[in-house]
């Protein structure tokens, strides 16, 4: 079984829609959550992933917070902006969608959230140091993971010990063996790591081998359209820059 892994896509329908393009025939598709915010397009983002077949999909901070259940102080003035335009553009089909998604699945040897498993929506894994004290908070032997829209790869050999973290490349492989590993597949809708291509990954669950993809979009046409709303221009300017 092939399996698409996409994350944060924030209402970027154009990288997403690239990201699919590009992606070859999938089995599943497996969301990790912020499937609105920041973006023009939250009811279009929402209504394609639906779409997607054997979908499993979580709940991210950003979803949670258009739906009020987050205060808006938690976020900086821009992003706070953003997600007060997001409330108000919801559809009801898209709210009650988003009310309904879980904070974290188990699909076999992986568990899926959003955050961290000790925190599912909130804690961002930046650094090899968070990631091990988030390795005993689940039983699977591999975590999957969105929220900090870099992709990253941490790895641990036996419990308690120590923890590796390396930066993927793009088309690189990782052959999912005996260690312990919390993965995060970098974001679609808006990367953060210097690159401003969307950033996903193919898992073949059968062969346990995870593969990082990017891919370009059409940036400028997003960009028109957040421009339209009177979005942030920082939100704005950032999609060409990858930061």
């Amino acid at each position: 079984m092939r399996v698409l892994i996409i994350s944060d896509i924030h209402a970027n329908l154009n990288a997403l829609e690239a990201v699919l393009a590009a992606t070859e025939k999938f089995d599943a598709a497996w969301c990790l959550g912020d499937l609105v915010g920041y973006g023009p397009d939250p009811n279009e983002c929402v209504e394609r992933v639906r779409s997607l077949p054997g979908l499993q999909c979580l709940v991210g901070n950003h979803d949670k917070a258009a739906l009020g259940e987050i205060d808006l102080n938690a976020f900086n003035p821009d992003a706070r902006a953003a997600v007060s335009w997001t409330q108000n553009a919801l559809s009801p089909s898209t709210r009650e969608y988003l009310q309904n998604l879980p904070e974290a699945i188990e699909m076999g040897k992986y568990t899926l959230v959003h955050g961290s498993p000790r925190q599912p929506v909130w804690e961002y894994i930046l650094d090899a140091r968070t990631a091990l004290l988030c390795f005993p908070y689940f039983a699977t032997s591999y975590c999957l993971i969105g929220h900090t829209h870099s992709p990253m790869i941490f790895s641990q050999e036996a419990e308690g010990g120590e923890c590796k973290e390396k930066k993927p490349r793009n088309g690189e492989r990782l052959i999912l063996d005996n260690l312990r590993y919390i993965i995060n597949s970098g974001s679609v809708g808006q990367p953060r790591d210097g690159n401003p291509e969307a950033s996903y990954a193919v898992l073949d669950f059968g062969a346990a081998v995870w593969e990082l993809r990017r891919v370009p979009y059409d940036v400028t046409a997003t960009q028109l359209r957040m421009a339209g709303f009177d979005m942030p221009e920082r939100l704005i300017a950032r999609l060409t820059y990858g930061w």
